[in-house]
């Protein structure tokens, strides 16, 4: 039981550096590159980011309901919002 213990720890403390890494991405993005790579708007998503790092800080632990939707919702951010509005501010590769 001591290594479940351990295991959710490092599931946890690795949670909160993605919940920074997030934010701190969509805060450095063009508010343009948001609604033209046809996602929610730059403060929508500081939001998202922003509310999804205090719940991982707050909520120790990821057992907690809260915890795993703070980190669904940077995860969203990660996965599908950062790669296109990347690729928007980079404009056409040909």
């Amino acid at each position: 039981m001591l290594l479940a213990s351990w295991i959710l720890m490092i599931i946890w403390l690795a949670g909160i550096p993605v919940g920074i890494y997030a934010f701190g991405h969509a805060a450095t993005q063009r508010a343009d590159a948001f609604t033209a790579a046809d996602k929610m708007s730059k403060p929508v998503w500081l939001g998202i980011t922003g509310g999804g790092l205090a719940v991982l800080a707050l909520f120790r632990g990821p057992i907690t309901i809260f915890w795993i939707a703070g980190l669904v919702a940077v995860l969203v951010y990660l996965v599908d919002v950062r790669p296109k509005v990347t690729e928007v501010q980079k404009g056409s590769s040909w």
